[in-house]
């Protein structure tokens, strides 16, 4: 059974003749009459009771029609959904991020989105970076979000933004430069193995070489604040995002060490061979957009 077959069932059932439903559905009486036929030689039933040259349903039409017709009316659903999603009038983008990306850099950035695409729902989830890659690996989100770059070959990534670490504490540093002696002997609160500032922080150590595992560790959290506040309340000392720590910079609660930190690129993920939702390329243009925007924001302040 096919839905051209339904389509044309339907047209003779409602006009009770053959001709006139041709003429509707622009095809030839011998087609028409074909697909009725071929409906009934399939399922050996008689839609129709023929008396002379005219036609009217039988009981078993009559009870196909009503079904006839809720299944066309599910394809024609079907497909206007297919073609809203398409149009990005309908559907859910599925996103996630790792904890600095979702908490500051990315909101902004959804709030236009939705305000460009009202009528696309979007599912934010947090997890640190080596879980968010896993989840766009398993097919769970359609984008991914991470600080640093990923070793997956199954993931594609591009560098999207940027933001930089900060070594910070709750009262001022010695003026004296920090090196590998003054880390060593620090007591240090930082984020759990898997999440992007700790695969960063430990990238530094190992430029001053420093071995991450022979640190004074008094704290292991899972979460940027709960780090913050840990150091604020004078545990130890950590390197944080600048979108993280900026706030109690400003407020006096803590104090960044003089220390040319390089930046830290963020990047998005994407499984190479799923499907690429056109909710998750609109998401994506925005951000390049964005960029530009703030690149050509940062030329006329220069200029």
């Amino acid at each position: 059974m096919t839905f051209e077959q339904l389509r044309i069932f339907i047209s003779v059932a409602e006009r009770q003749h053959m001709t006139a439903a041709s003429q509707d559905l622009h095809l030839s009486q011998s087609a028409v009459s074909s697909a009725i036929a071929a409906l009934e030689n399939r399922y050996d039933v008689k839609l129709f009771h023929r008396i002379g040259r005219g036609i009217s349903l039988s009981e078993a039409g009559r009870l196909f029609l009503e079904e006839a017709r809720s299944i066309l009316r599910s394809a024609e659903a079907a497909e206007v959904m297919l073609k809203e999603i398409g149009g990005l009038k309908r559907g859910v983008l599925r996103l996630v991020a790792s904890q600095t990306i979702a908490s500051y850099w990315l909101p902004p950035l959804l709030l236009d989105f939705q305000k460009r695409y009202p009528l696309l729902d979007l599912d934010v989830a947090i997890a640190n970076s080596e879980q968010t890659a896993l989840q766009v690996e398993q097919g769970r989100v359609d984008l991914g979000f991470v600080e640093g770059e990923v070793d997956h070959p199954l993931l594609a990534q591009w560098p999207i933004g940027q933001d930089y670490l900060l070594l910070v504490r709750s009262t001022p540093f010695p003026e004296k430069d920090i090196d590998a002696d003054y880390l060593r002997s620090a007591r240090w609160v930082v984020r759990e193995k898997g999440s992007g500032t700790r695969s960063t922080f430990d990238q530094f150590l190992r430029l001053y070489g420093v071995d991450p595992d022979s640190l004074d560790t008094v704290l292991v959290l899972p979460s940027n604040e709960a780090v913050r506040t840990a150091v604020e309340a004078g545990a130890g000392i950590t390197a944080l995002s600048s979108f993280v720590v900026t706030p109690a910079l400003k407020a006096g609660v803590l104090h960044a060490a003089d220390l040319d930190l390089k930046p830290r690129p963020f990047f998005a993920l994407r499984h190479k061979e799923r499907y690429r939702s056109k909710a998750s390329d609109a998401l994506l243009d925005l951000i390049r957009e964005s960029g530009l925007m703030r690149e050509k924001s940062l030329d006329a302040r220069i200029g």
